[in-house]
């Protein structure tokens, strides 16, 4: 089956030429996403294997010994810089509806995390919600589609419909530091069902697409936190800038 598939995409790149996304090089007809070079210099963090890293250190000094009583789990699969190929990975997600490529990332995020100790019990990925508006526009949500990946690999149950974006935000692309905090502040909150049913589970992950900050997913964790006071509530995110 898998021989058959590489003489059909060999036949199709006779006409259609496929191109790494990272470097531009011609993809061979082995070579599903990435090139062999860019697979193999994925700039992956191994923050996974490390409960205590430099992402989940920025991510809890965003709170208070007061909010929480325990430390945040935070993981990412690589590292991004807006100026690196690597980026175009989320970015073919997000503004080109690349799904293919997204869903590929996705399963090796949640293949990561599925082998960690910190990771494994997760049993609900909740993606971080688009306002409506946003994704009406866009026709998806792209942490949507890499939750339920995510959630596939893991075995967890995927979250939607929980959370919900009240206020429509500026894009947070061109923003820095507090100014990001300050434009998500209160923009999300619990749905009424989520409200009404509540949240049954044991390890709750909050997912996107990339963790510059931390402004969008603390906001989020916040309004997450009153029906989770029994649960752990984690994050994870297919990339992170590195500081």
């Amino acid at each position: 089956m898998k021989e058959a598939a590489h003489i059909a995409r060999a036949v199709t790149d006779v006409f259609l030429e496929r191109r790494c996304p990272v470097c531009g090089r011609p993809l061979r007809s082995r070579e599903e996403r990435l090139c062999l070079f860019c697979t193999e210099d994925l700039p992956q963090t191994f923050y996974w294997k490390q409960p205590h890293n430099a992402m989940a250190d920025r991510f809890n000094a965003r709170f208070s010994g007061e909010e929480l009583s325990y430390y945040i789990y935070a993981a990412a699969l690589f590292f991004y810089r807006s100026e690196a190929g690597y980026a175009s990975i989320p970015k073919a997600l997000k503004y080109h509806a690349d799904y293919r490529l997204g869903r590929h990332y996705a399963r090796l995020l949640g293949r990561r995390l599925a082998e960690s100790e910190p990771f494994r019990d997760v049993d609900l990925v909740i993606p971080v919600p688009l306002h409506p508006l946003r994704r009406w526009r866009r026709g998806y949500n792209q942490a949507e589609v890499l939750a339920r990946e995510v959630a596939r690999e893991l075995g967890a149950r995927l979250g939607k419909g929980l959370l919900r974006r009240r206020r429509y935000t500026r894009t947070q692309t061109h923003l820095h530091g507090e100014a990001k905090a300050r434009n998500v502040a209160a923009a999300f909150s619990l749905t009424r069902r989520a409200r009404r049913k509540g949240i049954s589970a044991h390890h709750v992950l909050l997912l996107d697409d990339v963790f510059t900050t931390g402004a969008t997913l603390s906001a989020c964790f916040r309004a997450l936190l009153p029906l989770c006071s029994s649960a752990r509530l984690s994050v994870a995110t297919l990339a992170v800038v590195k500081e």
